[in-house]
């Protein structure tokens, strides 16, 4: 469990209730998918989220092995491309034949519901609380990453842009997602999210500041 999250120690796990089966086959099976997708969606990006989601769950009454499970598994459709990630996640968990060893059909349908649910993008909301969750995890409002990876994530995708050109897909892709009248939604009030959100707005806002951290990072 090395390659892991700094929190994911047996001890922890066991703390948590969540089952060390499960921990050691996702450490070992599912977060090294990760190695081989684009430079925001590594294994940072899954062990935020997988953090992010045991934090919200704490103060709900869910079963912390499926938030686990689906913060795992949440963008493991990556490797069919961006479009229709979340949908090819789900069908990643619901083909996932040893999952059965630990979760009825039920729970896999729910695990699955979730992972094509956490789209930010999406027209609807997440149908159950684990959609939102994982949902809300998948959003660390922290202004420098996000503004980093929105610049990793031109670079990969589109290398023949100009550095203005970069600059200017960035701030179209902040005010459609973070802005105040973006699409992103947060689903518990009492996230940290809400108050990182406003400070990402207000440095939308401040053309200055947010062009010296995209000269920073570029």
């Amino acid at each position: 469990m090395k390659n892991g999250l700094v929190i994911c120690d047996f001890l922890y796990f066991c703390h948590m209730k969540i089952n060390p089966d499960i921990v050691s086959y996702i450490e070992s099976e599912i977060i090294p998918r990760y190695d081989n997708f684009d430079a925001a969606h590594q294994r940072d990006h899954v062990n935020m989220v997988i953090q992010q989601s045991i934090e919200i769950s704490k103060f709900l009454d869910v079963d912390v092995n499926m938030v686990y499970v689906i913060a795992a598994y949440h963008d493991t459709g990556l490797c069919e491309g961006r479009e229709h990630h979340h949908e090819v996640s789900a069908q990643i968990i619901k083909a996932d034949e040893n999952l059965r060893k630990w979760f009825t059909e039920e729970q896999i349908q729910t695990m699955a519901d979730a992972a094509e649910d956490h789209r930010a993008s999406a027209k609807n909301a997440p149908r159950t609380i684990y959609g939102r969750i994982v949902a809300e995890a998948d959003r660390f409002i922290d202004p420098e990453t996000i503004v980093k990876r929105t610049i990793q994530y031109g670079l990969d995708h589109y290398p023949e842009l100009s550095k203005e050109q970069q600059y200017d897909r960035m701030m179209q892709h902040l005010h459609e997602k973070y802005g105040r009248n973006g699409y992103l939604k947060l689903w518990f009030p009492e996230s940290p999210n809400t108050a990182r959100l406003e400070k990402l707005r207000q440095m939308i806002d401040n053309e200055e500041e947010i062009k010296d951290i995209f000269e920073k990072y570029f």
